[in-house]
């Protein structure tokens, strides 16, 4: 079965971290990486994005600085560590790629930063 599953996500402080997972079973996750974020009550938006041979990296400018994305090919995963963390990047965070002519997303996982 063809799919990404996300982890990592939880409750944190402001000001806080977390790291999440994205790791993809029923194919090779050689494709470009992208996470993707949804707020109650706004769009989804792309937050970051890495290349397919991880040598290209780009963010969102409200998570410049603050979130780093990378790729692990033996792991078939790419991570988003997230830092600084502030009460607006409370969203649900999903990771996106494509194979063969899909695009596949995973189910998402829960981000809250609250105090």
């Amino acid at each position: 079965q063809v799919q990404l599953v996300e982890s990592g996500g939880g409750l944190v402080q402001p000001g806080g971290s977390l790291r999440l997972s994205c790791v993809a079973s029923g194919f090779t996750f050689d494709y470009y990486g992208k996470w993707y974020r949804q707020a109650p009550g706004k769009e989804r938006e792309l937050v970051a994005r890495i290349s397919n041979y991880g040598e290209v990296t780009e963010y969102a400018d409200s998570v410049k600085g603050r979130f780093t994305i990378s790729r692990d090919y033996a792991k078939n995963a790419v991570y988003l560590q997230m830092d600084r963390l502030k009460f607006e990047d409370t969203a649900v965070y999903y990771c996106k790629t494509w194979d063969r002519g899909h695009d596949i997303w995973g189910q998402g996982t829960q981000v809250t930063v609250s105090s």
